[in-house]
C-alpha cells in the first residue's frame, strides 16, 4: 500500500530563519517533526547548489536519544563543539530536550562561528524552553507543529474530502499515523500505543513519577468536563491529592501539548464569571481513547463536547499557522448566559457559538451584545465550519 504523504505547513524550513541562526520546532510526540526535518534535509542535499540551500550544506543530523551526543553537547566547550560539528554548516538536533545545557552550547557555537545554523526539536516546552530560553533570546525563531490540521488538509484534499471525513476526525483525531491507518481497529491500536508509551513520557521523566495512574485519571476527569468550567478543588478531591499538585500536573500537561486552557473573559462586570478555566485536548483521538469510547457519532451522547473541542483546537492551529494574533476566552455569567468562544483581536470582540447540527443552531447572543454591543457574533455548525477553521 502506497504511503500517504501529508503536506505540512512548515515544509520549507529555510524561510523561517529570518536572519536568525537557530530554528526551534516544538510539538507533541509523533506529529511529524522528525519527518519534516528529514524531508528538509533531503531537499538540502538534493539542491545543495542552489543559493537558498547551499548555506545549510553539509549538515549533521543527531538525536538527543544518543548518549554520545548528550555527552558531546551538554558541556559548552568551544573546541569540542567545533570538533563535534565536523565542518557542518547546519547542525540538526532532534529530541534536544534530552540534552542538558543545550542552550549555552548552541549559543557558544553560533556566537563563535560565522557560517553555522542550528535546528532544534523538542516535545516538551518545560525541558527545551528551560534549557534554551535565556541563552538564545533574540537568536532563535520558534515554530509549533500540531497534529494535522483542517487548515493543512483542506489545501491538499479539498472541502468535499474534509466533510466526508469529519466524523473520523471527531472520533480518532488528527495524528498523521492515525489518519493514515486503514481501519478503525488499527486507528485504536495506534492511539492506545500513543497514550500508553509516548504521551506522558516527558512528564514522567521530568517529574520522576514512576506510575502515570493519577495523571491518566486526571485526564479522564477533564475528558468528561469539556465545555464546563474546571474546579481545581473538585479535581483534587476526586483524585485524593492536593490542589497544588493538580495545578502543577495541569501545567505540565499543557507544556507537553496534551491539553490547553481557555480562560474566562470579563471586563470585571459584577455578574460575569472570572478566574475560571475550561480545558480542551489537542487531539480528540487521545481524549476518546482515554475514556475508552471510539463509538460512532450515532451511538454517542457527547457530540456537543466533541464539536466544541474540535473547533477550539482547530481554531488554535489556524491562528498559529496563519498568523492571526488573538486572545481567546469563553464567556459565562452567574445566571448561566454563555458564549463558547470569544476572540479579542485588533481591538474588537468576536463571539462564536459552536452547534454541531444546523437544526439546533438557534442561539441568542442578546445577553452578550447587551454588555458588548459592538461585538460581532456567529454560530459555527457542521455546514459552515470551514469558514472558521479551514
Amino acid at each position: 500500500m502506497k504511503e500517504i504523504y501529508y503536506h505540512r505547513i512548515y515544509e520549507n524550513l529555510e524561510q523561517y530563519f529570518r536572519g536568525r541562526k537557530v530554528l526551534v520546532i516544538y510539538g507533541p510526540r509523533r506529529v511529524g517533526k522528525t519527518t519534516i526535518l528529514k524531508r528538509f534535509l533531503e531537499k538540502v542535499e538534493k539542491n545543495a547548489g542552489l543559493k537558498r540551500y547551499k548555506k545549510f550544506f553539509p549538515f549533521k543530523y543527531v538525536t538527543g536519544d544518543d548518549i554520545n551526543v548528550v555527552n558531546s553537547l551538554s558541556v559548552p566547550i568551544l573546541d569540542k563543539l567545533i570538533e563535534f560539528c565536523e565542518g557542518a554548516r547546519l547542525l540538526v538536533i532532534d529530541e534536544a530536550q534530552r540534552i542538558p545545557d543545550t542552550g549555552r552550547s548552541v549559543k557558544l557555537l553560533i556566537d563563535s562561528t560565522e557560517d553555522i545554523y542550528v535546528i532544534l526539536t523538542g516535545s516538551s516546552t518545560f525541558n527545551l524552553r528551560g534549557e534554551i530560553g535565556e541563552p538564545l533570546t533574540g537568536r532563535k525563531f520558534d515554530l509549533i507543529l500540531y497534529p494535522l490540521s483542517i487548515f493543512e488538509l483542506r489545501n491538499q484534499f479539498g472541502d468535499y474530502w474534509i466533510k466526508t471525513h469529519l466524523e473520523d476526525f471527531l472520533i480518532f483525531g488528527m495524528y498523521p499515523e492515525v489518519l493514515a491507518a486503514s481501519s478503525s481497529k488499527n486507528k485504536r491500536l495506534i492511539l492506545e500505543e500513543l497514550v500508553g508509551s509516548y504521551l506522558l513520557k516527558d512528564i514522567l521523566e521530568f517529574e520522576k513519577i514512576r506510575y502515570s495512574r493519577v495523571i491518566i485519571q486526571l485526564l479522564r476527569l477533564l475528558a468528561f468536563q469539556i465545555g464546563s468550567e474546571v474546579s481545581f478543588n473538585e479535581l483534587a478531591s476526586s483524585l485524593g491529592i492536593d490542589v497544588k499538585t493538580v495545578i502543577r500536573y495541569l501545567d505540565l500537561l499543557e507544556q507537553v501539548f496534551v491539553i490547553f486552557r481557555l480562560p474566562s473573559f470579563s471586563r470585571n462586570l459584577r455578574n460575569e464569571i472570572t478566574k475560571k478555566h475550561k480545558y480542551y485536548f489537542y487531539d480528540l483521538g487521545v481524549r476518546n481513547i482515554i475514556i475508552a469510547n471510539t463509538n460512532p457519532l450515532s451511538l454517542r451522547n457527547d457530540i456537543g463536547q466533541l464539536w466544541e473541542n474540535f473547533l477550539a483546537v482547530e481554531r488554535i492551529k489556524k491562528q498559529r499557522y496563519k498568523g492571526i494574533y488573538a486572545n481567546n476566552y469563553f464567556w459565562r455569567t452567574w445566571d448561566k448566559k454563555e458564549v463558547d468562544w470569544i476572540e479579542e483581536r485588533g481591538g474588537k470582540l468576536f463571539a462564536y457559538e459552536f452547534k454541531y447540527s444546523p437544526k439546533k443552531s438557534k442561539t441568542s447572543f442578546s445577553a452578550f451584545r447587551s454588555v458588548y454591543p459592538h461585538s460581532k457574533t456567529a454560530i459555527v455548525t457542521n455546514e459552515n465550519f470551514l469558514e472558521f477553521i479551514g
